[in-house]
C-alpha cells in the first residue's frame, strides 16, 4: 500500500455510464480493488455521469463526451493517475474518442496506464497509427487477453505489454431484492437454462442477428424438450436492445410459454446472485459467461468474437466460433455438454483461481505508478525545503 499521503487523484475513462452490466462490473471491482489499497479520490470519465455516481461509490463522474478538450483537461490536469479500461473499448469506431483523454494526460506528464483492456478490431491504418502513438507513450499496458497484445504487437507496438484477466473475474455476489426469484419466474423449476444475446453494432459488426435469432430458438426448444428445462433470457443492456433480441428469438420458438426475459433492473452483483439458480447456461456476451464461471454453472457459448474465445480457451471449453455452427451443431454441443455438465464444472473450479489471479494484476501496477510518483512527490518536497 502507498502510505504517506491523505489521498490520491486517479481517474477511470471507460464505456461507464449504465449501458452494459458488464462494464459496469468491471468499474465496480476496479474502484473496490482501489480503495482496499489506498485512500483515493476517484473520477469516472463517464458516458452518464449521473448514472455513474448513482451506482458507484466515487467523488466525481464527468459527462466527458459533451466536453471539449480545454473542459476535459482542467479535470484530468487535477489527477495522479489517469486509467484507461477495462473492457473493449479500443476498436476501429471508438478508439479515437477513448483515446483523447489518455493523450491529454500524457501531455499533462500525468501518469496513464490500461487496465485489461481488449483491442480489436482495428483494421483503420488512421486509428492503428494513433493506438501505436498514443499507447507507446503509456507508463503501464495491460489487456486482457493474449490476443489482444498479439494485434498490438502487429501494429509497431515493441513494449512490454502485460496480459492479464477481466476484472469482472472478482466481482462478487450481492443480495437480491426481496421476492425477486417469484417476481422473474426462477423459483420451482425442475431445470432452469439461462440465455444472453447482443446486437450486432460497431463493437460486433459481423454478427448475423437472424442466423443467431433462428439457432438460438432451435437450441431453447431443444432444452425444453431434452431437459423439462424453463428458460431465462439475461439482458447485460437492459436499457439497449439485448431485450429486443431475446424476444426476437422467443419468437421463432415453438414453445415460448417456457420462456422468460427478465424484468428488473439489477447490479451486476445481485445479476451474478440470480445466475447462480441456473442449472446451465447458452450466451453470447462475454459477462454473462463470466458470470457462469463465477457461479460455476456450465455453458455453452457462441464466440462472436476474440474476447469469447479467450475465455473459453482459459476455460478449456470447445466451441467453434459462431460463423461455423449450425442449429444442429449447437444442439449437439448442448446435449454433450449437459451429459458432462458436472465434469465442466469441476474444470471451472479448478482454473477459476489461477485466471482471478491474474485479475488482481493491474491493481498492483497501479499502486505501483503511485509509489513512483510519491517517492517523486517525497524527493521534489525535500528539495524544495533544502532551497529554504
Amino acid at each position: 500500500m502507498v502510505k504517506n499521503r491523505d489521498s490520491y487523484k486517479i481517474g477511470i475513462s471507460g464505456s461507464y455510464g449504465g449501458l452494459n452490466l458488464g462494464d459496469e462490473a468491471i468499474l465496480h471491482v476496479m474502484v473496490t480493488q482501489l480503495r482496499k489499497a489506498l485512500p483515493v479520490e476517484i473520477t469516472v470519465f463517464s458516458r452518464n455521469a449521473k448514472d455513474t455516481l448513482q451506482r458507484h461509490q466515487v467523488e466525481r463522474a464527468v459527462a466527458v463526451r459533451d466536453l471539449t478538450r480545454e473542459e476535459v483537461t482542467s479535470e484530468i490536469e487535477k489527477l495522479d493517475l489517469f486509467i484507461l479500461g477495462g473492457g473493449g473499448i479500443l476498436y476501429d469506431a471508438e478508439a479515437r474518442i477513448y483515446l483523447r483523454e489518455l493523450d491529454i494526460a500524457q501531455r499533462k506528464s500525468i501518469a496513464t496506464m490500461t487496465y485489461a483492456i481488449g483491442i480489436g478490431p482495428l483494421n483503420d491504418p488512421t486509428v492503428q497509427k494513433q493506438v501505436h502513438d498514443i499507447l507507446g507513450r503509456v507508463n503501464v499496458i495491460t489487456v486482457r487477453e493474449r490476443s489482444d497484445a498479439r494485434l498490438l504487437e502487429d501494429i509497431g507496438i515493441h513494449r512490454e505489454i502485460i496480459v492479464t484477466a477481466d476484472p469482472a473475474l472478482l466481482l462478487k455476489p450481492e443480495p437480491l431484492p426481496e421476492g425477486a426469484l417469484s417476481i422473474e419466474h426462477m423459483e420451482g423449476k425442475r431445470h432452469l437454462v439461462g440465455m444472453s444475446v447482443r446486437e450486432a453494432g460497431i463493437a460486433a459488426p459481423d454478427i448475423d442477428e437472424q442466423f443467431y435469432h433462428v439457432i438460438l430458438a432451435n437450441a431453447a426448444d431443444f432444452m425444453i424438450d431434452r431437459f423439462d428445462a424453463d428458460i431465462v433470457f439475461f439482458p447485460m443492456e437492459q436499457r439497449m436492445l439485448d431485450v429486443q433480441h431475446s424476444h426476437a428469438v422467443i419468437s421463432q420458438m415453438l414453445r415460448p410459454q417456457r420462456v422468460h426475459v427478465l424484468k428488473g433492473e439489477y447490479t451486476p452483483g445481485q445479476l451474478l446472485s440470480l445466475v447462480r439458480y441456473c442449472d446451465f447456461v447458452v450466451g453470447m456476451r462475454l459477462h454473462f459467461l463470466i458470470f457462469a464461471a463465477l457461479q460455476k454453472v456450465p455453458f455453452v457459448a457462441l464466440p462472436y468474437s476474440t474476447k469469447v474465445v479467450g475465455l473459453l480457451n482459459a476455460l478449456q471449453v470447445e466451441m467453434p466460433p459462431i460463423n461455423l455452427v449450425n442449429a444442429g451443431r449447437l444442439i449437439a454441443y448442448i446435449d454433450r455438454s449437459w451429459d458432462r455438465r458436472n465434469t465442466l464444472k469441476e474444470r471451472i473450479k479448478s482454473i477459476l483461481p489461477s485466471m482471478k489471479k491474474e485479475a488482481l494484476k493491474p491493481n498492483r501496477l497501479a499502486m505501483q505508478l503511485l509509489s513512483k510518483k510519491h517517492m517523486e512527490y517525497a524527493r521534489a518536497t525535500k528539495a524544495k525545503k533544502s532551497r529554504r
